[in-house]
């Protein structure tokens, strides 16, 4: 029973940490690439749907993007939802395919980025802080309902704090990567 929670919280805590990666994608740093354009939603027909299943991408240039509609009726809408996005970027419409340019990044611009990424990090690591309350909980009501021993139960939380803290660095880690390849000129 006790393995059970521990490996539920690690299993939770890997997707708390992917997540925060996925993040971490979307931040730009110095060249443009595809993932910048995961988490943009457009109308189609009604139905909001993800960018990658209306159109495909390619990165001709380091700060050009190519945005090709597998549906032409789609343009407008996925110019849209490009415009309307964080990203920072206006889009332009040839007939054929939808160019994005992305200006080169300033100074302040960088710093602005960093404090979302540090942002980004704080909410995975408080998502991971969140998921050993819950599987400490867990561990408590087991004990309280006689399911397990005191000792068993102490064993657990040290080992549930070491996973917690090997979660957090790899967050921590994650976050200096991407500092240094934003502050990168």
């Amino acid at each position: 029973m006790i393995n059970d929670i521990l490996n539920e919280a690690d299993g939770k805590m890997d997707k708390s940490v992917e997540a925060t990666r996925e993040e971490f994608a979307a931040i730009r740093a110095g060249r443009a690439h595809p993932s910048m354009f995961n988490k943009i939603v457009a109308e189609y027909y009604g139905t909001p749907t993800p960018l990658q299943q209306l159109a495909s991408f390619t990165a001709p240039e380091a700060r050009v993007i190519l945005i090709q509609p597998y549906d032409q009726s789609a343009m407008q809408a996925i110019e849209k939802a490009i415009r309307d996005s964080d990203l920072g970027v206006n889009p332009a419409d040839d007939g054929k395919v939808i160019r994005c340019v992305f200006p080169e990044l300033t100074e302040e611009r960088r710093k602005e980025y960093i404090k979302v990424a540090r942002g980004k990090a704080e909410d995975g690591r408080v998502a991971v802080r969140n998921l050993r309350r819950t599987a400490k909980q867990s561990l408590e009501k087991l004990e309280k309902d006689g399911e397990a021993g005191k000792d068993d139960v102490a064993g657990a939380e040290k080992r549930l704090d070491a996973t917690t803290k090997k979660h957090t660095d790899a967050i921590d880690e994650m976050l200096k990567n991407k500092e240094a390849e934003l502050l990168e000129v």
